[in-house]
């Protein structure tokens, strides 16, 4: 609590300054807000990148390394791991601390813009309140995510001792009101803004975070009604090719509904140096799971425990064109180097020299290269190799494809399925083939209206779409299903020297056979690795009696006893 008591007393405009953007003038509550200038530079400041956590945080995966589709080497997060605490530091300060830090501004501004009414024409005021809103509503829905009850303020609290008094409001409470601030924001922002160094909160914004918000919490009609609303503003459009969205040189794009800005110049990078290959002058050290792998479906449309276009020693050829723009294909160039973790490849060509020289992604050769053999490619371009291993990709927040696929989970969830459940899915699905979803007979196009098949699909479209964009977290919490893929092993190939009596010496390479894949698209490799020919890398945990909710803060419980932990904690 001693830090939310932090957040409430400190002036508005004052600030840790490593998370200055472009730190604001010296200022006080007593007068500032006393011109649109002064407004605006402080809602401005509500977009920092620290006020919306998502993935690569200091280049360490972020969001993605809490999920079945990371694996880096043989470490584990606290939260695959199960060794969470109430003093992780990215729970206290990440999610709680800094999400507490924009309320906090969020309620100061609100409280503040009649100093400005005098200045600034009503509908432009009430523009700025909804924008304020629409943050403070993003928030509060990401703690009652993660945090379940919260605490809950809109007004800006001055007396020590009301704070130190403050519990936890039910979200059941909450919620509601979350709700309330998207409304106002939905009804009061614009469509689009007609030119903007800031990529600034819409209408069509407040409607897919809403609709977002009510999936987490499984309030599926509002999720339906809000998604559809978000759609039928006719603003967004897919970008036409699935691989260019994700590259740093894509800096704006119609599929864009809520995306920050980054900026080598500036300093607002990510570090990507693990996601380079070795070759490269990478540490090719993250690395999609073989789960991840497997989740991605073949070009029928079938999984590939099913489909007879599967080959387990050619696994990436007949699949899902996502699966070769998400994860490295082997034998192809790459930053100007051919990938190869084959144990018997031991040189291969720089493209840059136009001669062989030692190849460094395999472990033959290298003992860190990757694990399992797989490496990131989404997103990854020559870019990466250059600023001192640091990129500059848009943080996507949320985009259409989401905003698409919620809108036809929400009708599955309530058994209202009617034709436009497969056209959104199919747009997306399209989309990845680089064809319209009119062409059915060009792409495996999803036809039947079963719920429970349809529930399966959208499982397996929402992996295949979103992985390395740190969706997957939130997607196997609200689904239940993080107990099962959080408990499962993480596999990756036997040492070289075995590797090459076992499984290449036997024609096996890549994959010695198919796994299972349940309806969740969760991969069984327990049958190859039983018979010695795969390895577990690492156990992953999963306390399903603590972890769908995360501690609150241990050094707030203890200044303040009105704060009840969450259980098992």
């Amino acid at each position: 609590m001693k830090r939310i008591l932090y957040i409430l007393g400190i002036l508005l405009l004052v600030s840790c300054h490593e998370m200055d953007l472009n730190p604001l003038a010296e200022g006080s509550t007593e007068t500032w807000f006393s011109s649109e200038t002064e407004l605006v530079m402080s809602i401005n400041d509500l977009y920092r990148d620290p006020f919306w956590p998502l993935t690569h945080r200091n280049g360490d995966g972020g969001n993605d390394a809490w999920t079945d589709d990371w694996m880096y080497r043989e470490a584990l997060t606290p939260i695959t791991g199960a060794t969470i605490t109430s003093e992780w530091n990215v729970a206290n300060t990440e999610y709680w601390l800094n999400s507490y830090k924009a309320i906090t501004r969020c309620n100061t501004i609100l409280s503040n813009l009649s100093r400005s009414a005098d200045k600034i024409p009503e509908q432009i005021l009430t523009r700025y309140e909804a924008e304020v809103r629409f943050v403070r509503a993003c928030q509060y829905a990401r703690l009652i995510f993660y945090f379940g009850d919260v605490v809950y303020y809109t007004e800006p609290l001055t007396d020590i001792n009301e704070a130190f008094a403050m519990g936890r409001t039910s979200k059941a409470t909450v919620l509601p009101e979350v709700y309330k601030d998207f409304d106002f924001a939905a009804e009061h922002l614009p469509a689009t803004y007609s030119s903007s160094a800031l990529q600034r909160a819409t209408k069509g914004a407040a409607l897919g975070m809403k609709a977002r918000t009510a999936l987490c919490e499984g309030d599926y009609k509002t999720a339906m009604e809000s998604a559809k609303a978000c759609i039928d503003l006719d603003v967004y459009n897919l970008h036409p090719d699935f691989a260019s969205l994700f590259l740093t040189s894509t800096k704006q794009s119609s599929e864009f509904i809520l995306a920050l800005p980054r900026s080598v110049e500036f300093k607002l990078t990510i570090t990507i140096q693990d996601a380079v290959p070795r070759n490269a002058g990478g540490w090719g050290a993250w690395s999609p799971t073989w789960d991840l792998f497997s989740s991605f479906l073949c070009t029928d449309g079938l999984p590939i425990d099913e489909s007879p276009l599967y080959n387990p020693q050619e696994p990436f050829k007949n699949r899902d064109p996502r699966c070769t723009e998400t994860i490295l294909e082997f034998g192809i160039p790459h930053l100007g180097y051919t990938y190869q973790p084959h144990p018997d490849t031991l040189e291969i060509m720089n493209f840059n020299t136009g001669r062989k020289q030692k190849n460094n992604d395999t472990r033959s050769n290298a003992q860190f290269a990757s694990f399992n053999g797989l490496l990131w490619k989404k997103g990854v371009d020559i870019t990466w190799l250059q600023n001192g291993w640091r990129a500059d990709p848009a943080k996507i927040l949320l985009r259409y494809a989401d905003v698409l696929l919620m809108y036809a989970e929400a009708k599955i969830e309530q058994n209202s399925i009617d034709q436009s459940v497969l056209d959104a899915i199919n747009k997306v699905r399209a989309r990845a083939y680089g064809v319209s979803y009119t062409e059915t007979g060009k792409y495996p196009a999803v036809t039947t209206m079963d719920q429970a098949k349809l529930s399966s699909i959208i499982r397996f479209e929402r992996r295949m779409e979103f992985a390395f964009e740190g969706r997957r977290y939130m997607d196997i919490i609200r689904w239940r299903i993080a107990e099962k893929v959080l408990n499962l092993p993480n596999y990756g190939m036997l040492d070289p020297a075995e590797l090459r009596t076992k499984i290449v010496n036997k024609g096996l390479w890549f994959f010695p056979e198919t796994p299972p894949i349940d309806e969740d698209g969760a991969a069984d490799f327990s049958i190859m690795y039983n018979k010695g020919l795969i390895k577990k890398v690492t156990q992953r945990s999963f306390d399903k009696n603590r972890q769908y909710l995360w501690p609150i803060p241990a050094k707030d419980i203890l200044i303040n006893s009105n704060l009840e932990q969450n259980p098992n904690y």
